[in-house]
């Protein structure tokens, strides 16, 4: 049963934006720290901005100032919003718990031409 369902992605220039959404289930999200991951081809996968259920939020030195993760508990999902991007943000992006994950999702595909 997929659980996880990363959408948004695509192919963007230098410099442009994209949103990603996160669509999950009450009982992953709840109030579970949930976090966007990223793996690039021959890399490992990598926290790249988490979240807590109350908000607070932490990034990654490489995209602090041009990334923003929120979320709607309403919903059961999370976003990353991302600006400023660059060819080396060129990855499969991902979303799960930080702690206690569960099976990933297919992920999404973003593609940063220079």
């Amino acid at each position: 049963q997929v659980q996880l369902v990363e959408s948004g992605g695509g192919l963007v220039q230098a410099g442009g934006s994209l949103r990603l959404s996160c669509a999950t289930s009450q009982m992953i999200m709840s109030i579970h720290r949930m976090g966007w991951y990223r793996q690039a081809p021959g890399k490992q996968r990598e926290l790249v901005a988490d979240i807590t259920g109350s908000g607070s939020t932490n990034y990654i030195d490489s995209v602090k100032g041009r990334f923003t993760i929120s979320r709607d508990n309403t919903k059961n999902t999370v976003y990353l919003q991302m600006n400023s991007l660059k060819p080396e943000d060129t990855a499969v992006y991902y979303c799960n718990r930080v702690i206690a994950k569960v099976p990933w999702g297919e992920g999404t595909q973003v593609t940063v031409s220079s």
